[in-house]
């Protein structure tokens, strides 16, 4: 007797009906649903990135900063100042994947706020409605405001005009107050505050640099 099994009718018909290749139809579906699968995965990513680059900004009040000391003679006229800004110099160290540690020469411009409330109310990108700190660290320090000597436009370095108390960008025509608020040129925002404290009678300051060109404050790098 013979073992082979017999194939029944219509069954070799249903096997290659498996194999046909599919219709335009089918195959414009699939790609659709494929593009909008990586589309939904791509907003869910950026939705995802948000808080965890916001969660890159040092928490300086926990003791996540890495504190540089300023210039005593800096910090000293800083103290002294009235309605002028002032610059002060440090060495900030640094270190990467491949570097020895190193110590590069940079500077802060600083300035005196006599008006907390006045600096407030100028500066609506640094605070809430409430009034509170929008950033994860004081902004105003003992009566002191530091900037980041860095153009949020596109990362030149920014002068300071004595005589109409502003701050001028040389690259793009940039312009901030004697507050740091964007009042011409292609900035997108004001300029950049840096943490600031107190330490054995010096000052010590905490270097950040922040994304150029957008109105966010998104943390490209720190001191470490």
């Amino acid at each position: 007797m013979s073992t082979h099994a017999h194939a029944q009718p219509g069954e070799s018909g249903h096997a290659a009906g498996r194999a046909e290749p599919q219709t335009a139809e089918e195959i414009t579906r699939r790609r659709f649903m494929a593009n909008a699968t990586i589309t939904i995965g791509g907003v869910i990513g950026l939705v995802l990135a948000i808080p965890i680059v916001g969660s890159l900004i040092p928490d300086v009040g926990a003791g996540g900063a890495t504190w540089t000391p300023l210039d005593a003679a800096g910090w000293k006229e800083l103290q002294s100042a009235t309605d002028k800004a002032v610059k002060i110099d440090f060495n900030l160290r640094t270190k990467d994947a491949y570097l020895p540690m190193q110590s590069v020469p940079e500077s802060v411009w600083g300035i005196k706020v006599k008006d907390v409330a006045k600096f407030k109310a100028a500066r609506t990108d640094l605070f809430t409605p409430a009034g509170k700190d929008e950033l994860p660290y004081e902004i105003v320090t003992m009566g002191f405001v530091l900037f980041s000597p860095i153009c949020p436009h596109l990362g030149c370095r920014y002068n300071y005009d004595s005589d109409s108390n502003k701050f001028l960008c040389p690259c793009h025509g940039s312009q901030f107050d004697e507050l740091g608020a964007h009042i011409a040129g292609p900035a997108a925002r004001g300029l950049d505050p840096l943490p600031l404290r107190e330490q054995s009678g010096g000052a010590q300051v905490e270097w950040i640099r922040y994304k150029a060109t957008i109105p966010d404050r998104i943390v490209v790098s720190y001191s470490s």
